[in-house]
């Protein structure tokens, strides 16, 4: 770790847990202090975790699906005085069951988290590390992005949204110094399938990937400068077959992971 790098931060959403709390160590152990933030008192716990790996965190309780949440958060960054070397774009948050039977207020929330407080988030500090003419982000977007998610229509909406742009911001960013990827995940063992409502489905009573493996694949595309990366071969052969089957029948196929009862308990 060279002495510059000590003075470099890395900043990390949704880090309480999961994917997000893995791509926190893996800057840890690079040797960056880390800015975390997400909604839950859990954060705190997860900042001495990481504090344990020898490097400062800072630590923010905040709802990124807000403007407030997300100034409060910047506020906190630009307090440390550290540059931003690294922007992990990672809090997201799920929903299950049919759109009209949702509370609307609950969809909203989903875009808001997904979309709204993660542009917001990212063009407060990619304007910095454009002007600096250096830094890395790293979006978590999904293979959800890359098919209509029947009873996840809403979620799957986002990380449409999520994927696309990134990719546009790459491009937009090409030659500055700013390099942009998206990691795609497909199920993830975290606590996402039973906050989304999703535990009596089939994806939510499926196999998943191990988030630190999920993680450690996205933080390693990152700092190759690598356009996007989908972990596992499943997954990989789901990316692939989406560019290959009618949308209305990714749907269809969706229905059968994510209609509620469609699990086996």
């Amino acid at each position: 770790m060279s002495n510059d790098q000590k003075n470099e931060l890395a900043v990390i959403t949704g880090a309480s847990s999961g994917i997000g709390f893995e791509l926190a160590k893996c800057a840890a152990e690079d040797g960056y202090d880390l800015a975390i933030a997400a909604n839950e008192p859990d954060i705190q716990a997860a900042a001495d975790k990481l504090t344990a790996m020898g490097v400062k965190v800072y630590a923010a309780e905040v709802d990124l699906a807000t403007r407030e949440g997300v100034a409060r958060f910047a506020h906190a960054i630009e307090q440390t005085g550290k540059p931003v070397r690294l922007l992990m774009a990672n809090a997201g948050r799920g929903l299950g069951h049919g759109f009209l039977d949702q509370a609307l207020e609950d969809a909203q929330q989903v875009v808001d988290t997904n979309i709204s407080g993660t542009i917001t988030l990212v063009h407060e500090l990619g304007r910095q590390m454009r002007e600096r003419g250096d830094g890395r982000i790293l979006f978590t977007g999904s293979i959800a992005g890359l098919m209509p998610g029947s009873f996840q229509a809403v979620y799957n909406g986002t990380k449409a949204f999520v994927n696309s742009f990134s990719f546009a911001l790459r491009e937009e960013l090409k030659d500055t110094g700013v390099t942009v990827t998206c990691l795609m995940p497909g199920a993830t063992d975290t606590a996402f399938f039973e906050r989304a409502g999703l535990t009596d489905t089939a994806i939510g009573q499926g196999d998943k990937d191990d988030p630190e493996k999920v993680a450690r694949a996205g933080y390693g595309a990152m700092m190759a400068g690598e356009g996007d990366v989908v972990a596992g071969w499943k997954n990989k052969a789901m990316a692939a077959a989406s560019g290959m089957v009618s949308s209305e029948r990714l749907a269809a196929q969706h229905r059968k992971m994510a209609e509620p009862g469609s699990g086996k308990s």
